[in-house]
């Protein structure tokens, strides 16, 4: 079996993140999916578990507080794209659909990455690298 990545991400408002989201172009599997989570769909193998604070809490040690991420960095979420203008293409789709840019863009040539911080503040890392200098 492959080995797959489940990211758990505390949300206030799971109906707006879900909105969110969507309007970027992810989708969900209704499997995991109910009231207090949701389970989005980020290729055959990654997913990120959309989680109310109460249910993200179900999952931590008790009187473990969660991290604002509007107010401190908790973790940084790096996906990689196909091409730079895939880059682009998600992360003015997630600034449409209410995200704030992160940082300013890196461009190193062979290397280009963009982010943005979610509806809930939390950091995500859009980046393409040229597949010759991958392959080395």
């Amino acid at each position: 079996m492959t080995q797959m990545i489940f990211v758990n991400l505390p949300v206030k408002d799971l109906d707006a993140s879900k909105a969110f989201w969507s309007k970027v172009g992810y989708s969900f599997n209704p499997q995991f999916t109910d009231e207090t989570a949701a389970c989005m769909v980020i290729s055959d193998t990654i997913f990120a578990m959309l989680l109310t604070e109460a249910k993200f809490k179900e999952f931590t040690k008790p009187g473990k507080e969660i991290a604002d991420a509007s107010k401190t960095s908790e973790v940084l979420v790096a996906l990689s794209a196909e091409s730079r203008a895939k880059v682009d293409e998600l992360v003015d789709g997630a600034l449409a659909a209410g995200a704030t840019d992160a940082k300013e863009p890196m461009d190193y040539g062979t290397m280009y990455g963009r982010s943005f911080t979610d509806l809930d503040g939390h950091h995500w890392e859009v980046m393409w690298m040229d597949p010759a200098v991958v392959e080395g």
